[in-house]
């Protein structure tokens, strides 16, 4: 067996296998090598320079955690399956669902998180988007301190439990999407500095040093961070990856690491013949990481629009904290499910400068919106939900705007049923001064934000198991009625977009009207029209010209009205407008 590792200023590099210390010898490019006699199971590390041994940068597999020994991963799944790999579905009909695996049971593994897929099969959700699992300190965090990049979080399960979760996943329809930290990694555990030139001193993240993607040495390390994204897309068929914020990848080249990552991520989908998407986080309202690289721009497949979040969240809560302070009401709203971004490059009061630019050239299917996910709950104080501020009405409402946008919709674990449970900000450092320093950053995040009462503690064992779901809320009246709400409306939009494109009944651009006075708001795409009276009154809504029947209301225990909508009421048609 080869074992390699970069290590490009070393003067020596010593495997240490079980009690044996073997010397690699230099190869070009940086690299060490030695041939061995190992096998899977065995235990590993290497010493730089006479050293302490540390882990490999490489590693598959950290059973002792990130500062333990590495070991030698042997195969992680059975053979493929007859007849084909599975095929997602196109991301112009999907609808995304979020879920953290140490939260979404009580258990906090892929064996419980997946006797939970016939749930999300009757949802009608099509993939599901797991928060980061590289190995980051500890048995409990939310990934982004990721910092073995290559190997699964041992808390979870197994590599070969985490491949069997995937293969579960496909057999029951459902694509599935990981999200992976190439902007930085965490503090504790990190050794890849001890190898070479991985990090840079010229640019700073908001979470500590950024990654060298294009000073001295750059080129190893585009190629370390794209073979681990190959890795998970080969090796565990995971369908795409959700890129974390992109905008604190500085990276200067003329051909930039995502442009090149797209490129690599396209070669092996035709290698695979399966497809595979690329779906950034990014608050720069930037076109131009959707364009091909032929329209000067990174050639990924979707990034997420936050300024739809915003514009809903100010509107329905009337927060002004922090980046709400940048939006204003009902006419925000209508502009985020026109175009996506609200800030097209306009002034933003928040950030004190002109904010994006115009989606020119962007397509729905290359935008995803949500109305919750991990950061836009969990960032808040107390991790409180839309469901611990928002009345069931206000909630139905939120679920038709984000579900029936022409956008790609995503859900956070739970909210299809208003889970009572937060989704609070949690880690588990084994440095006491980590720790400490980790809960007093947490404090300083929110002095944009006019919060009271203390701040739950992340290193708090009791901040992540009060983040766990409940499932036993799916039987209570109120949340399986607000659930079954989402389903319809999860059907009724995956039978639209599932129609041939030449009998639908409208284009791809939603038609809005609104009243901001009034509190009322038409929205009509796809055939579909949804009436929203945010008024606390009864009042008439005119609905559109043509043939329209009524198919979903949101007072399902009140009795229809013909000419007005009672208060804070949504109602569904379908049908097609006249002329």
């Amino acid at each position: 067996m080869i074992l390699s590792v970069w290590a490009p200023y070393a003067k020596t590099v010593d495997l240490i296998l079980g009690e044996q210390r073997i010397a690699l010898r230099a190869a070009p490019g940086g690299y060490w090598l030695a041939d061995v006699s190992a096998h899977a199971g065995q235990n590993y590390k290497y010493s730089i320079d006479g050293a302490a041994p540390v882990p490999d940068p490489r590693s598959r597999w950290q059973p002792a955690g990130v500062h333990g020994a590495s070991q030698i991963l042997g195969p992680i799944g059975d053979p493929k399956p007859p007849g084909g790999a599975f095929r997602a579905v196109p991301l112009a009909e999907a609808i995304i669902y979020e879920l953290h695996v140490g939260t979404f049971t009580a258990e906090g593994t892929y064996e419980a998180a997946q006797a939970k897929l016939p749930h999300l099969c009757g949802l009608g959700v099509t993939h599901l988007e797991l928060m980061p699992l590289a190995s980051f300190p500890g048995k409990r965090g939310w990934g982004y301190d990721g910092v073995d990049l290559f190997a699964p979080f041992p808390p979870y399960g197994a590599p070969s439990e985490l491949a069997a979760f995937v293969r579960a996943c496909h057999a029951h329809g459902l694509a599935v999407l990981l999200d992976v930290v190439y902007n930085h990694l965490g503090p504790d555990g990190n050794y890849l500095g001890s190898y070479g030139p991985y990090f840079t001193d010229r640019y700073r993240t908001g979470w500590g040093a950024a990654i060298n993607y294009d000073g001295p040495q750059s080129d190893e390390v585009r190629r370390f961070i794209i073979d681990n994204a190959l890795m998970w897309l080969k090796d565990y068929e995971f369908d795409g990856l959700r890129l974390d914020a992109v905008h604190a990848i500085f990276n200067f080249e003329a051909v930039h690491v995502l442009e090149e990552l797209s490129a690599a991520v396209k070669a092996l989908s035709e290698e695979l013949s399966r497809p595979l998407v690329l779906i950034a986080e990014s608050d720069l309202n930037d076109p131009r990481l959707v364009h091909s690289a032929s329209r000067g721009g990174f050639g990924l497949d979707a990034h997420w629009a936050d300024d739809f979040h915003h514009a809903l969240h100010r509107f329905f809560t009337g927060e002004t904290d922090g980046y709400y302070a940048d939006f204003q009401g009902l006419r925000d709203v209508a502009t985020a499910l026109r175009d996506g971004y609200v800030y097209q490059g306009q002034y933003s009061v928040h950030r004190g400068r002109r904010h994006g630019r115009a989606p020119a050239h962007v397509e729905a299917h290359q935008l995803v919106v949500s109305a919750q996910n991990h950061d836009q709950v969990g960032n808040r104080a107390h991790g409180e939900r839309l469901s611990a501020l928002l009345q069931l009405p206000q909630l139905k409402a939120v679920a038709a705007l984000t579900l029936l946008s022409p956008f790609i919709p995503l859900l956070f674990q739970g909210e299809e049923w208003g889970a009572s449970t937060p989704f609070l900000y949690f880690t588990d450092h084994q440095d006491p001064e980590l720790g400490r320093l980790v809960a007093e950053g947490r404090s300083r995040e929110f002095s944009a934000f006019r919060r009271q009462g203390a701040i739950p503690n992340p290193q708090d064992l009791s901040t992540f198991e009060r983040s766990k779901l409940d499932w036993s809320e799916l039987s209570q009246p109120r949340h399986a009625e607000l659930f079954e709400w989402y389903r319809r409306l999860v059907r009724l939009r995956r039978d639209r977009v599932e129609m041939p494109r030449e009998s639908r009944m409208d284009s791809l651009k939603p038609r809005i009207h609104f009243d901001e006075e009034a509190e009322w708001l038409t929205l009509v795409h796809n055939g579909v029209l949804a009436v929203f009276n945010f008024s606390g009154r009864i009042q008439r809504v005119a609905l559109p010209v043509g043939e329209w029947n009524l198919v979903l209301r949101s007072d399902l225990n009140e009795a229809l009205q013909a000419d007005a909508m009672p208060p804070r009421t949504t109602f569904i048609y379908i049908g097609a407008e006249g002329e």
